[in-house]
């Protein structure tokens, strides 16, 4: 074995391994309880069935109401909220989730499927290189990303209708209980964009 030169090696069950694969081994081990207690945060949890929906900028979250959204009205940001505990799951932005309330008779039968009285929920983050659809274009009624100007029409599952973006923004289907939004399903896609 010679320290300081790539080719050391090390001995264990499984026969020899190289220097930087053990070094690698030893951090994932030392982080490995760090990354299982991050991902079990309530906070960083990802939505879930019966979690309610708050407006993201609310310094006292509110559950929302569907009256609460303006009709054919810019988004609105929100996080989902655990019930029970009250844990605005914020602790990732794959969580964001962009609402609009528009006039449902132009849907199409699977964003139907998962809006509420004309709301849709989808995610937030744009599915190209992961920056947040903020911009709205309401005589065209469509949502736009502002980094690379990819096109989402929010009536048809949020497909991409111009831009780059490899795919539609993921739903997150909704349902009304007790006059408030709640979600009723997960995402029906990966939240955010993957590198290839």
């Amino acid at each position: 074995m010679r320290w300081g030169t790539v080719d050391c090696e090390f001995r264990c069950g499984a026969g020899r391994i190289g220097r930087r694969a053990a070094l690698e081994m030893g951090l994932c081990l030392a982080l490995a309880p760090r990354l299982a207690l991050a991902q079990s945060e309530p906070a960083r949890e990802r939505p879930k069935e019966g979690d309610l929906l708050v407006v993201a900028s609310a310094a006292t979250p509110e559950p929302l109401k569907p009256n609460d959204l303006p009709l054919d009205g810019k988004q609105t940001f929100a996080w989902p909220m655990d019930p029970a505990t009250s844990a605005v799951r914020n602790g990732s932005r794959l969580n964001k989730v962009l609402l609009l309330r528009l006039d449902p008779e132009g849907f199409e039968a699977e964003t139907k499927d998962h809006a509420v009285e004309g709301v849709v929920a989808y995610s937030a983050v744009c599915t190209h290189t992961g920056c947040d659809v903020i911009n709205w274009h309401p005589e065209r009624q469509l949502l736009e990303c502002p980094c690379h100007y990819s096109m989402f029409d929010p009536k048809e599952g949020a497909k991409v209708v111009s831009g780059p973006a490899p795919r539609r923004l993921p739903a997150l289907p909704l349902k009304n209980v007790d006059g408030r939004l709640v979600v009723a399903k997960p995402f029906t896609g990966r939240a955010g964009f993957q590198q290839v």
